[in-house]
């Protein structure tokens, strides 16, 4: 293998490791706050409704930044719209474990709800439009393994902060810890390039997106870097582009995949994920932190 197409090869799986970490974020935040619950309850002697809200207010977040995720990632491009996401997610850890009482718990949970949201639209797009298409898929999969290792190191964390700090703060490190991945993350995205793709259908900046495209792919020829610009731009003349989304070759595959998320939300796994700890010692288990793992 040449020297570099094989730096582009380590190049590639970087930017998708640093975008993917927006999956880990999205694992880890979803998670931390289910060692913590019990604990900020009793603190703030919460009734039902007002736990509920502490709790569910990440997800009315993450609602609606999926929702309108798209939008800066449109307007401002895929590089900032990430950076903007660690910078929620950093926000929300801390004031979550600073916040004197439910008011500013709900509103920085809010927020990182939809750092939550607006990652799971920008992540993906920006690792699909800077891989190949020979390894798009890989390297798109890294974000979906991230969310579940990110499941995984917040249950771990929880674990080791609830066994070694005191009771009284331990919640408060909890959900702090997050700050730190999200300040790395964060970081990490400045080094990103903008998605080519974007440079050239929405900031008109063809010469830019094809230097971006040179570096995905340094075996490309000029004729084939140029044919694949243009392809990119002509895509953007398709008026008709939205009625090519639910044809007979789509369907199937759209229906799956809608399918899936909706049984994995109606499966009531959350119930299971945000309040693991509390379950495991109704059940009768005497290390609930642990037995989530």
């Amino acid at each position: 293998m040449p020297l570099e197409s094989y730096r582009m090869k380590s190049r590639l799986v970087i930017w998708s490791i640093t975008a993917s970490l927006a999956g880990f974020l999205f694992g880890f935040d979803t998670i931390v706050i289910s060692g913590a619950e019990e604990d900020f309850q009793r603190l703030w002697q919460l009734d039902g409704f007002w736990h509920g809200l502490c709790m569910s207010a990440a997800l009315w977040g993450t609602v609606i930044g999926s929702i309108f995720g798209g939008i800066p990632a449109a307007t401002y491009g895929r590089r900032k719209s990430l950076i903007v996401v660690g910078g929620f997610y950093f926000v929300s850890a801390v004031a979550s474990a600073l916040a004197p009482g439910p008011w500013t718990f709900i509103i920085a949970r809010f927020l990182g709800g939809l750092g939550v949201g607006a990652a799971t639209i920008a992540a993906p797009m920006f690792i699909s439009e800077i891989s190949p298409a020979k390894n798009r898929g890989k390297l798109a999969g890294m974000f979906q393994f991230n969310i579940v290792f990110g499941i995984l190191v917040a249950f771990a964390s929880n674990w080791v902060i609830g066994n070694t700090a005191s009771e009284a703060i331990a919640w408060r490190f909890m959900l702090g810890l997050e700050a730190v991945p999200a300040l790395v993350y964060t970081i990490l995205s400045l080094t990103l390039p903008e998605s080519p793709r974007w440079l050239i259908t929405h900031a008109n900046k063809r010469d830019e997106g094809r230097e971006v495209f040179r570096l995905i792919n340094p075996d490309m020829s000029d004729a084939e870097l140029d044919s694949l610009v243009d392809e990119v731009a002509a895509s953007v003349a398709d008026k008709e582009k939205t009625a090519h989304f639910w044809t007979r070759r789509l369907r199937v595959p759209i229906m799956l995949a809608f399918l899936i998320a909706f049984f994995n939300q109606f499966s009531g796994i959350n119930i299971i994920l945000y309040f693991a700890p509390r379950l495991l010692g109704l059940a009768g288990l005497s290390d609930p932190l642990m037995a989530s793992i």
